[in-house]
């Protein structure tokens, strides 16, 4: 035993060795770069052997062939804002860095973006705005999380009800097999039908068939004219009604959001903002309107007319400043709900929409089932509902309630037709559900295809496939660049 240890320990070294000969100035191994690269927001530490921050994109193919020979485990990391632990090395290995692999090429003539994968997403939309173009991919992390992350998840955001998510703009990718091979995926062109669809098998994969340096990314014209609204109801259900009320109606807005009561205390009391003076203790739907200014006035005039009547009350913002406080404030919900206990279980369900408030009223009631809070707000224009189950980490018994209260909403989201995750991926924290989502079969399929690109299991191992009880790894109580609290 001591022996295969010490063989294993020689192995690794003689990896780091020739990676060294490869990209001298590259590989750090010190204990704070380390430590940082060894968890997301999901705050579970794994710490790597290395890190490796590279700065031209070859590299990082240069990266994967040292560690494919010596069948090291590489975990691909851009900002590291996975909320379920995609981007923590558990099997230890090399962390490859890609946050410096910022260059941003816009081709406004054929309304394309060429990115690296270090590029910030709110930074990739300032510059196309520019242009007097837009990139609508807006996940709530947008001012920190990386394109190569987005892509990894196949992050959505806000504006999915309108604009849909990170797979509906990727024209092509560039970047790495298993090996180091360079792949190709697709060209920056709009019609490509050459082969398998290589490029969406990567998209959503969480970095586990390939590594991703850049991407050219689809932008549209940018809507010359937004308009913003916040409407009260009284009840969760009135709410999730008007929703599948308007949409019927032939309202398209281009956000539609919304805010159970426990989510809006939350909320009004981190901030100190009042969302709607008057109604307190009301369910919100926030709702944005874009186009040109006929189309703005015309979806305006149709989204009054049926809600009016049906609403305790509504606003609308005048300025764009009246605007960003109202989005700024449903931005912060995540983090105030901190005020309720010390440990959040954050899901990112989605069920049809005419299941919304079955899904809403079963999450209320599982309030009282396990005594504990279950805020829930989310994308009601697709469905995409974030359950919360908050708990206080150090009492054993929340914390089995908590673990209890999850797979019974798994189970009812399965039930209602709905997928166990829409936007964060399944990294490790979703890793206990799978089997209530995905047959055998299917199961079977997806580990075939990893086999196929990477026969060695090096590209981030020990994640979708492999059992882990998130349960059993307390979280690190850290702080993160993000972090409102």
């Amino acid at each position: 035993m001591a022996s295969e240890a010490k063989r294993s320990t020689q192995h690794s070294a003689n990896a780091l060795r020739a990676l060294r000969r490869r990209l001298p100035g590259r590989v750090a191994v010190d204990k704070a770069s380390r430590l940082k690269a060894s968890l997301d927001n999901l705050r579970i530490s794994f710490e790597p052997q290395a890190v490796i921050r590279v700065e031209q994109a070859a590299e990082a193919g240069q990266v994967l062939e040292v560690a494919n020979k010596y069948a090291v485990p590489v975990t691909a990391r851009g900002a590291g804002s996975s909320a379920t632990g995609s981007a923590a090395p558990v099997r230890g290995g090399w962390v490859l860095d890609l946050s410096a692999l910022q260059e941003v090429r816009i081709d406004p003539l054929s309304r394309m973006a060429t990115v690296g994968a270090g590029v910030v997403t709110a930074d990739l939309q300032a510059k196309a705005e520019k242009h007097g173009l837009f990139y609508p991919p807006d996940p709530s992390s947008k001012k920190y999380s990386t394109i190569g992350g987005n892509i990894a998840c196949n992050a959505g955001g806000m504006r999915c009800v309108k604009y849909g998510v990170t797979r509906d703009y990727v024209v092509s990718l560039e970047g790495f097999f298993a090996d180091g091979q360079p792949a190709g995926l697709g060209l920056p062109l709009k019609k490509y039908v050459s082969g398998f669809n290589l490029r969406d098998l990567w998209i959503g994969a969480e970095g586990m068939l390939g590594v991703v340096t850049s991407a050219t990314l689809r932008l549209i014209a940018l809507p010359p004219k937004r308009w913003a609204g916040l409407f009260a109801f009284r009840t969760e259900r009135a709410a999730l009604r008007a929703v599948t009320g308007l949409l019927k109606a032939g309202v398209q807005p281009s956000i539609l959001e919304f805010l159970d009561r426990q989510s809006v205390a939350c909320a009004e009391n981190y901030s100190g903002y009042a969302m709607y003076p008057g109604h307190a203790g009301a369910s919100l739907l926030l709702i944005e309107l874009d186009g040109s200014a006929a189309e703005v006035r015309s979806q305006r005039s149709a989204l009054l007319g049926y809600l009016e009547d049906r609403a305790l009350g509504w606003k609308e913002a005048r300025t764009e400043v009246q605007a960003e406080k109202l989005w700024q404030v449903r931005r912060t919900c995540s983090q105030s709900m901190y005020s309720l206990a010390d440990t959040k279980l954050n899901e990112d369900v989605v069920v049809p929409l005419n299941r919304q408030a079955e899904l809403i009223a079963f999450t209320l009631d599982l309030k009282k089932k396990i005594g504990l809070p279950t805020p829930t707000y989310g994308h009601a224009g697709d469905g995409n509902l974030h359950v919360h189950i908050m708990y206080n980490r150090k009492n054993a018994d929340e914390a089995k309630r908590a673990r209890e209260g999850i797979f019974r909403l798994m189970e009812k989201v399965v039930a209602l037709g709905g997928v166990i995750t829409g936007e964060h991926g399944i990294g490790l924290a979703k890793v206990p559900f799978m089997q209530l989502q995905h047959s055998e079969a299917e199961m079977a399929a997806m580990q075939a295809v990893k086999k196929a690109l990477d026969p060695k299991g090096i590209l981030n191992p020990g994640k979708v496939f492999e059992p882990f009880e998130v349960w059993d790894h307390p979280s690190l109580d850290v702080r993160l660049p993000w972090d409102h609290r």
